[in-house]
């Protein structure tokens, strides 16, 4: 395996798998499984869904992993595999992103839209519920971006869409957010 020695942190079970060592199979299953299903949930909204997707990415990357190279870390190259296979199934389901006038993409938020990272338990839950009632589109952007901390570059590529169709999904999605968060909010006080 080439790579730096800082991506090699599973490297003795990696090169079991490459054997196909069930017991190691299982082992990075097990390191992994959470995490993957959590990314898979994020994009699809659906737990069977997710649990099915994450299935076939831990089979596809034990088939596929003589072709790791350890150039990145094993979760991230797995994480890559489980991102595409959520598309792939997004893209099944018709996914369709609201193209939006450029300036509006690139137009930079003003201080009620930032995202404020120091939330409490209770309003994590309330965001990540209120993040699933979003458009796919919507919810598939604010995840690659935020949660699994992808570039706009990087999203454009994975989704095949332009850049500024990333931003303005990402900015309408916050919006979005919030305001289902404020209704929900007003609602609960009035």
């Amino acid at each position: 395996m080439t790579g730096s020695k800082t991506y090699q942190i599973h490297f003795e079970l990696i090169e079991r798998c490459r054997k196909g060592d069930r017991l190691a199979q299982r082992e990075i299953y097990r390191l992994y499984y959470k995490a993957m299903y959590n990314a898979c949930y994020r994009m699809l909204n659906n737990q069977a869904e997710a649990e099915d997707v994450m299935q076939e990415a831990f089979l596809s990357a034990f088939l596929k992993i003589d072709t790791y190279r350890g150039e990145m870390s094993f979760g991230a190259w797995l994480k890559k595999i489980v991102i595409n296979k959520s598309i792939d199934i997004l893209r099944a389901r018709k996914l369709r992103f609201e193209e939006l006038d450029d300036r509006l993409a690139d137009k930079p938020e003003t201080a009620h839209e930032t995202w404020d990272e120091e939330q409490s338990a209770g309003k994590i839950n309330l965001i990540r519920n209120t993040i699933a009632k979003l458009p796919d589109g919507f919810r598939i952007v604010l995840s690659l971006a935020l949660f699994e901390g992808y570039d706009h570059e990087e999203i454009a590529t994975i989704l095949n869409i332009s850049e500024s169709t990333s931003r303005s999904q990402l900015t309408r999605a916050k919006k979005k957010l919030i305001a289902i968060l404020k209704n929900e909010n007003d609602e609960s006080f009035g």
